[in-house]
């Protein structure tokens, strides 16, 4: 756009902050001799379903992230799975349909700094194993269902050894939410001095033996076994052998195997000199449903005990879990309820891969970087507070993104730089450019700081956002600069892109929104900011507007202010990029207060052209800057019927983001 100097004055933001808050309850009695601390009314189940990092042993030492750092990928085949489960550097891994191994019971192997994730409940893996060697550390296996390598007439599994999940002398490994079920040996295997483990949230079932713990004479393995579901299983439920500690919590076992075996179809087992201690189970039809040799010590406090029969051992004083991590139990009547509704793979979990900055990724642009070309999930970039200094770029061909600052309010987390127009364009200028569509950005602020005042280029407009393109929201949202602000385009003139903004904040002084996208301003603020000025300190607007769009920018709701003197602003202008005559903007701002710093002929030409040639208009704007004049035109109210936000966003799909 033709440069028009500004100096920009300092301004106070008006912030915006949204708070939404859920919570479950399950009102169920504590059994007698349960310990249980006040608890606020959500459940630990259903904490552990939004939970993105583990609790119990896997978070200690140094905790547990698997593949965070690394490139998001999707996978539909075995070979891309082995490929990029096996490799050296981190993943994370989105499972996207049922993966059948060969040859039947094969293993796939996972390397350290992993995480493989089922896509809600897509992902399954048929007829092999996920194996991790001796050394393997911080993987993370989530929301898979790991199904069928059975081998018929081999009940005991004494033929093969087609686990579902085996891991030998690895360390902080999170196995939460998965189902597994009809193997050809054990379900999971977690063996010799494995350490760091936490496994929730699972479902074993149809089987022998379901989960063993040991393989070693060493007494070294720590593991957190919680809200997991053990139905239609014989034995190792789990059996723990040799661990220095085993704390299980808010487990269900039900349907066990009846086949007559007075011994071996049993619960939970310490063996050997393992440590263990069981909270606020539930055990339902179980024959021995907590047992433990003469040289293990086994502390149970707080479980419901239905129909059990045959063992019920404790001994020794085991340890307090609590004096090694935080934890929070749920009443143990309660479990077959929550169990039953959180554990195995969710609709929810995988759907959605959130990539921390900088926990995990140091930049913005790293994070976005991460993001798979063609990405087909959504993919949230949760921003911490901070100020990231930084240019951001997100290609076309990486979609369905959200941006959201992690902060208490939107100014605790801005992104910000400094370039302007003169070095590369309006694309080479703005902080952030957003060229995919399905991008979503909120809580956060978005700055342009270039000074003009220590610079003196042909093309000082410095952009702080810029958008082509299609279904961009922006809320809670702040974008502060001076000249052209906030660019919402499209690749080119005869291509719609539709952008919406609601309870955010704007700020400039020339032509500060403008562009070719339809583009609606909702419940915002605006601040039109003084060039010191007595006549003319700058333009709100300069739409560029198809001539075959008829939907182009719409303020509604809003506020306008300024610290500008009265009578010195225009709305806007009518921007033609080139001289292109098909570019007729269009402006409607309805229901909006405007400040006495208005002119009272509000609209101006620009390059040649007559802003009474393009589709501007008012309609029942008040406020000290409001009138109805000659040269303020005014939509008629049959017009404006047809002129509301869903009018301007539907486009062909019915886009309606106001409505979430």
């Amino acid at each position: 756009m033709p440069y028009l100097r500004s100096k920009r004055l300092p301004v106070r933001v008006l912030a915006v902050t949204t708070a939404l808050a859920a919570a479950l309850g399950l009102g169920a009695q504590t059994p007698a001799g349960a310990a249980e601390p006040p608890r606020p009314p959500e459940t630990a189940a259903a904490q552990g379903m939004s939970a993105d990092r583990p609790h119990g042993f896997a978070s200690l030492a140094g905790g547990t992230t698997g593949g965070a750092g690394g490139k998001v990928v999707t996978v539909r085949t075995q070979a891309d799975l082995a490929k990029y489960a096996a490799a050296d550097e981190p993943y994370i891994i989105r499972v996207a349909a049922a993966i059948d191994v060969a040859p039947f019971g094969s293993d796939i192997d996972v390397a350290s700094d992993k995480t493989i994730v089922g896509v809600g409940t897509s992902g399954e893996i048929v007829h092999g194993e996920l194996h991790l060697n001796p050394g393997t550390h911080n993987v993370i296996i989530r929301n898979l269902t790991i199904r069928d390598s059975y081998v018929e007439g081999d009940w005991d599994g004494k033929t093969t050894d087609f686990d579902a999940v085996q891991m030998d002398s690895v360390h902080h490994v999170w196995i939460d939410h998965n189902r597994f079920t009809h193997m050809g040996d054990g379900l999971l295997d977690v063996r010799k001095n494995s350490e760091y483990v936490t496994v929730s949230y699972n479902r074993f079932d149809t089987h022998n033996k379901a989960f063993g713990i040991g393989w070693t004479d060493d007494v070294r393995t720590q593991i957190t076994i919680d809200h997991n579901w053990f139905r239609g299983t014989k034995q190792r439920n789990p059996s723990a052998d040799n661990c220095a500690y085993a704390h299980l919590y808010n487990n269900y076992l039900s349907a066990q195997v009846d086949d007559g075996d007075p011994v071996w179809s049993y619960g939970n087992y310490a063996r050997g000199r393992t440590k263990m201690v069981i909270e606020n189970s539930y055990y339902d039809g179980v024959q021995h449903p907590y047992q433990a040799d003469e040289t293990a010590e086994l502390v149970q406090r707080g479980s419901v005990l239905k129909d059990t029969t045959g063992r019920h051992d404790t001994r020794g004083t085991a340890f307090d879990p609590h004096a090694f991590y935080p934890y929070r139990l749920d009443p143990a009547a309660a479990v077959p309820a929550l169990v039953k509704k959180y554990s195995g793979p969710q609709k929810s979990i995988g759907t959605r891969t959130v990539l921390n900055v900088p926990a995990d990724y140091p930049t913005v642009q790293a994070a976005v970087d991460a993001v798979p070309t063609g990405n087909d999930g959504a993919v949230t970039l949760a921003v911490a507070p901070g100020t990231y200094r930084e240019q951001v770029r997100i290609p076309a061909t990486k979609p369905n993104l959200t941006l959201l600052g992690t902060g208490d309010d939107r100014a605790d987390t801005v992104i910000v730089y400094d370039t302007p127009n003169e070095y590369g364009g309006s694309s080479g200028s703005a902080t952030v450019l957003i060229a995919a569509r399905d991008v979503t950005v909120r809580h956060l602020t978005v700055i342009n700081d270039f000074d003009e005042a220590a610079h003196d280029l042909n093309s000082e407009q410095a952009l702080a956002m810029k958008t082509t393109g299609d279904r961009i929201v922006f809320e809670d949202t702040a974008f502060k600069g001076n000249q052209d602000t906030l660019m919402t385009d499209s690749p080119k003139l005869d291509t719609v892109s539709r952008v919406y903004l609601r309870d955010s904040y704007i700020e400039g002084d020339v032509d500060f929104v403008y562009g070719r996208a339809t583009t609606v301003i909702e419940n915002s603020l605006i601040k039109a900011l003084s060039r010191g000025s007595n006549s003319n300190n700058g333009y709100i607007t300069a739409a560029s507007t198809w001539k075959n769009n008829p939907y182009g920018f719409l303020v509604t709701g809003s506020r306008i202010i300024s610290d500008a003197p009265a009578g010195t602003f225009h709305l806007g202008r009518p921007w033609h990029p080139g001289g292109e005559p098909d570019a007729i903007g269009q402006v409607l701002i309805r229901d909006t207060e405007l400040p006495a710093a208005i002119k009272a002929s509000p609209w101006t030409d620009m390059g040649g052209f007559s802003w009474r040639d393009a589709r501007f208009s008012e309609y029942r704007n008040f406020g000290p800057g409001a009138a109805v004049t000659a040269d303020r035109p005014q939509m008629s109210t049959e017009d404006a019927a047809r002129h509301e936000v869903a009018d301007y966003l539907a486009g062909t799909d019915g886009w309606a983001p106001y409505r979430r």
